[in-house]
């Protein structure tokens, strides 16, 4: 992160380091199992020894990505250098911060209770993921005077980490997902204009004689066909959820059936049944917790401890995706009930019920539904965003549109500030290049503000 050492240079280093590091545990744990003579037969393999396997596959799994980078950055994929942005580095910390604060407090209660440091650690584990297994449980006071703020403190370190990944992760992953598919939309549309023979009402209007011919304007069909993009990328963003919810939610499924049988197999003496394991797994990914089936053995629980740190964050972000899809159908699925049965709206009942087929046989297509492509040039419903017009050309006063532009414009005015107070230290320090960019930023910004102004009048100022 000091940029001491090219990209060249550090990151072989590092690469061989996480694979040494992998090598020498797997030397290790193979000692344990095979180098290892004890008297007697009867041993066991300690907590420490699972944790060690794991390890061992995380540092392998880290260089093995590691590799991966550098040969995207020969390629030209990546840029040759490691700049951390200010998000991954708040993830970082939380993270590290999440970690410490776990092992700190099965510390304490490794003091505090007379448990063994690795039972501890489960126990924490499950604590602050909610889970609430039962197996372990602090009997002394002070053990239990403890738990009231460690749980606390936990839960809400978290919560910042989960918020963090699903942040850094999810968004950049929306982004570049969405220009593809907004892309991808826009390509199977101009198809299906071209096999329509439409494909003229997408080129600029030159004559009258040629507008005649179309039945519109040069304005009018410029603005029909930005009605059409907006169209296009709101039903984009649809599909972008269904689909971020189906990855979360097969990585969700994924989580379960696997956690399932490593509880299986590494539960034996207990006896588990797959299906056992499985109403475990269930139990455990969604914190529920009964205590009814707990791990025991060695092996269980440094498992667990691994599995429920990825499983639970994916939960929450599956129940995220769903408020973006499963949520919303079903809030509109009740809102159409609602117009059927106790909340009947004004249009007819025909018309109603000819929405509603619309809009449920095509989940992405939004509530307000999506016509044939050649018809949405000739005259579409208006997309989100867009603001409604009398016929003289005046706006409609929009309560909400109002407030979001006061909103706007009060952090127009402290960015506005902010840039000349920049421009002002810049020139104390003698950075006239700073000096020039923060009051350029400060005119931008300035003119946004006066153009905002001049579209909010009614009727709206014209431009030439």
């Amino acid at each position: 992160m000091a940029r001491r050492l090219s990209f060249a240079i550090a990151q072989p280093i590092t690469i061989v380091g996480w694979f040494i590091s992998s090598i020498l545990l797997v030397a290790l744990v193979i000692a344990a199992v095979y180098g290892l003579t004890l008297p007697g037969q009867d041993r066991a393999l300690t907590q420490a020894f699972y944790y060690a396997i794991i390890a061992s596959g995380i540092y392998f799994l880290i260089a093995a990505l590691m590799c991966v980078t550098v040969y995207g950055a020969y390629k030209g994929h990546y840029k040759q250098e490691f700049k951390l942005t200010m998000s991954q580095r708040t993830l970082m910390l939380q993270t590290i911060s999440f970690m410490v604060y776990m092992l700190a407090g099965a510390a304490v209660y490794h003091r505090v209770e007379g448990w063994r440091f690795l039972d501890s650690v489960y126990f924490t584990n499950f604590t602050l993921l909610t889970v609430g297994i039962g197996s372990l449980a602090p009997k002394t006071h002070t053990g239990r005077a403890l738990l009231f703020p460690f749980a606390v403190g936990g839960i809400v370190i978290l919560g910042l980490v989960i918020g963090s990944i699903r942040s850094l992760v999810l968004e950049r992953g929306k982004k570049k997902l969405g220009s593809r598919m907004v892309e991808r939309k826009r390509v199977q549309l101009l198809k299906k204009m071209h096999k329509k023979n439409q494909h003229e009402k997408l080129t600029p209007i030159d004559g009258k004689e040629q507008a005649n011919d179309l039945g519109m304007t040069e304005r009018e069909r410029r603005r029909s066909e930005f009605e059409l993009m907006r169209q296009i990328q709101n039903n984009a963003t649809q599909r972008q959820k269904w689909n971020a919810l189906f990855v979360s939610g097969s990585a969700w499924l994924v989580l379960w059936l696997v956690g399932a049988v490593v509880f299986w197999k590494a539960e034996h003496q207990q006896e588990w049944s797959y299906f056992q394991a499985l109403y475990f797994a269930y139990t455990s990914l969604l914190t529920i917790g009964y205590g009814d089936f707990t791990n025991f053995s060695n092996a269980g629980k440094p498992a667990f401890v691994f599995w429920s740190l990825l499983a639970v964050p994916t939960l929450t972000i599956v129940i995220s995706n769903m408020g973006d899809t499963v949520v919303k159908s079903v809030r509109d699925l009740t809102d159409y009930l609602g117009e059927f049965t106790v909340l009947p709206g004004e249009s007819p009942t025909k018309q109603r019920a000819k929405q509603l087929l619309k809009d449920f046989t095509n989940p992405f297509r939004g509530k307000q539904g999506q016509k044939d492509s050649a018809d949405q040039l000739s005259g579409m419903d208006k997309p989100p965003g867009t603001l409604s017009e009398r016929k003289d050309g005046s706006r409609q006063d929009i309560p909400e549109y109002e407030a979001m532009t006061r909103a706007t414009d009060r952090v127009a005015g402290e960015v506005e500030k902010e840039e000349l107070h920049a421009a002002s230290n810049a020139g104390k320090h003698g950075d006239e290049v700073s000096k020039d960019v923060h009051e350029y930023h400060y005119q931008l910004i300035r003119e946004f503000r006066n153009v905002m102004k001049h579209l909010n009048e009614n009727p709206p100022r014209q431009y030439t």
